[in-house]
């Protein structure tokens, strides 16, 4: 690949990284805001089934999270080639069990 062909793969990869940092940083903050709702309903004392859907959805939306962090980790981090393949894979396999506990 020439130097050009590097710097657009770089690029793309920078905005691709950018975007999806974006996102999960969106998406924490609405959990954030989902939580002191929760506290809010707690405080006025709000029927429990209300408030478990509620847990349920945030639950629903930090796995969300997650897997997006385990996305990124495998685009970004193993930096897989082809002669570590199967050791990556079993790095990447253990951190999905180690988040799903």
């Amino acid at each position: 690949m020439d130097v050009i062909g590097r710097r657009e793969r770089n690029r793309f990869m920078d905005n691709d990284k950018s975007k999806s940092k974006k996102d999960i940083i969106n998406r924490l903050r609405r959990i954030e805001g989902q939580v002191k709702g929760i506290q809010g309903m707690v405080e006025q004392e709000s029927c429990c089934t209300d408030i478990l859907v509620q847990v349920s959805a945030i639950r629903s939306a930090i796995n969300k999270v997650g897997g997006l962090i385990i996305e990124n980790y495998a685009g970004e981090c193993l930096n897989i080639d082809k002669d570590e393949k199967q050791e990556e894979i079993k790095k990447l396999i253990k951190t999905m069990v180690n988040f799903t506990k």
